[in-house]
């Protein structure tokens, strides 16, 4: 076999004497040299033995064989080297004399020290390779080796054991056939490749990503990795890095699902105590009412009483003439007035102290501050209260709760009347405006009361906080409605100067927050 002229640097070497020896370095020198960068190779083994085991192996391998090392000087196996191979020194000192000059010639001594010279470098390269493949077995960690084609070419025993591997179905496959079970790279089916991001940046990469094991289950796993850059400035490997943290990540989910089904467990607590906190102080208010209608009901109920005794009396003295017929007319008139009147004020309480869901509907505020102060009437008569209206007549109607705006205003009239009491007689004067510019109503609640010192004003709407004598309050009314304003995405403000008065000014938004409106339906009591 001469050599062509395509191959022009290519050294083809011919070796004498089949040994054992030949054996040995055809088995480790015989492979595609052009595959591997090197100029030389071996095209031909001499022997005059044809059971030699360098001329068995030569042959398996598909090589020349002659019997004769002569036949090496002939032009068609265009021989550039020879190596000598035996110890035999009279065929070494035949060649070196018969040889054509063109052929250089190895004799068995050098090549021998070069070959043990070889092997020293591969027992040490060995051993290297066995310490770190020892070192890397023994990692817990995930190691892969991956090219720039994305074929896995080495995996440490961590990454097989745990993800059920075998060596022979990771090596030399793609590593998305192996991570996700796809025949197409990762960022082709809308999930980032890590190995596209080191390329991108031109550094390290760590993500946590979602792989398949051997069985198809998914897992977590937290992935670095580390490219092996070459001289030319391209990638000639990545190494990846990665541990699996599916127990930890599932481990964070549940306690994840813990929190929130603690924080909905939390806020059904705080909706069912709102909920509470609303009807006590709705009871609260209702038996302030109760008593300070029972004189307002006992009156004309005492008045129809008299009026039906008097006319069982004028029935009893005799035949009922015609002026006695028109008494009894005007005296039924009377009995029907004072009877819609107590059913006026039954009614009222009734309806405030209904528990109903939130309902949310057009609220009249004028119309809804009326009713309030109708049911407070007697409250505020026995109080000395003088009750002065400056009600806008186009105010707007307001989508809100009435049941709940309703509540609102009880507490701040029956706080009025209260404070008013105590000094001996006042004025409550009760405002309403509004702003279309703005988007808001405004609801004002003036009374000449005792007022209240500035160290409570920023306590006023804590919770259970009160200034009232053991009996007369709770201190939940202030805070109530401070909480109805801000679900209707209002608030309240408060001036007030001691021995002068408080204002209490209620700010109400003319259109409800998403948030509002989806609270509608709920329990609030």
């Amino acid at each position: 076999m001469p050599k062509t002229k395509e191959e022009p640097g290519i050294i083809n070497i011919g070796i004498v004497g089949g040994g054992v020896f030949c054996r040995e370095v055809l088995e480790k020198t015989t492979f595609d040299y052009r595959k591997n960068n090197v100029n030389a190779r071996i095209l031909t083994v001499a022997d005059p033995d044809p059971e030699s085991p360098g001329i068995r192996a030569a042959t398996d391998l598909g090589l020349k064989t002659v019997n004769d090392y002569h036949a090496l000087y002939d032009p068609e196996y265009g021989i550039d080297l020879i190596i000598h191979l035996t110890p035999a020194q009279d065929i070494f000192e035949d060649i070196l004399k018969t040889k054509p000059h063109h052929i250089r010639l190895l004799s068995y001594p050098a090549f021998n020290l070069f070959w043990k010279a070889i092997h020293v470098g591969e027992e040490k390269l060995r051993a290297r390779t066995e310490e770190m493949e020892t070192i890397l077995n023994g990692i817990q960690e995930f190691i892969l080796v991956i090219t720039p084609d994305r074929e896995i070419v080495e995996v440490n025993d961590a990454f097989l054991k745990q993800m059920g591997y075998t060596r022979e179905e990771v090596i030399g496959r793609k590593c998305h056939e192996v991570f996700q079970k796809v025949n197409q790279p990762c960022n082709d089916g809308g999930t980032f490749c890590p190995l596209n991001k080191v390329i991108t940046n031109r550094r390290p990469s760590q993500q946590i990503r979602t792989r398949m094991d051997h069985n198809g289950e998914s897992r977590y796993m937290e992935v670095s990795i580390y490219p092996i850059w070459e001289r030319d400035g391209k990638i000639s490997k990545f190494i990846e890095v990665s541990r699996d943290i599916t127990d930890r990540k599932r481990e964070e989910e549940e306690i994840t699902r813990r929190l929130e089904q603690m924080v909905e467990d939390r806020t059904r607590q705080l909706e069912e105590t709102h909920a509470k906190l609303l009807h006590q102080d709705k009871m609260a208010s209702l038996g302030k009412l109760s008593a300070s209608v029972v004189h307002e009901i006992n009156n004309p109920i005492a008045g129809i009483l008299n009026l039906i005794m008097l006319i069982k009396r004028i029935i009893d003295e005799g035949p009922v003439r015609q002026n006695d017929l028109d008494k009894f007319s005007r005296y039924l008139n009377l009995m029907d007035a004072e009877t819609r009147r107590i059913s006026r004020i039954v009614s009222n309480l009734l309806a405030f102290s209904h528990q109903s869901k939130m309902e949310l509907k057009y609220v009249d505020l004028n119309r809804l501050i009326e009713k309030t102060l109708f049911l407070n009437s007697n409250l505020l008569k026995i109080s000395s209260v003088k009750v002065e209206k400056r009600l806008d007549p186009d105010l707007p109607e307001f989508m809100g709760s009435e049941d709940q705006l309703q509540q609102v205003f009880m507490n701040m009239i029956s706080n009025a009347a209260e404070t008013i009491e105590a000094t001996g007689e006042g004025t409550l004067t009760i405002e309403t405006e509004h702003f279309y510019d703005e988007g808001k109503v405004i609801i004002k609640f003036k009374d000449t009361g005792l007022g209240i010192p500035r160290e409570n004003l920023s306590k006023l709407f804590e919770p259970f906080f009160t200034t009232k004598k053991k009996g007369k309050g709770v201190g939940l009314g202030l805070s109530v409605a401070y909480g109805i304003i801000e679900d209707h995405g209002g608030s309240i403000r408060v001036e007030s100067k001691v021995l002068k008065g408080t204002i209490f000014e209620v700010e109400l938004p003319l259109k409800q927050s998403s948030g509002m409106l989806d609270r509608q339906g709920g329990s609030h009591g």
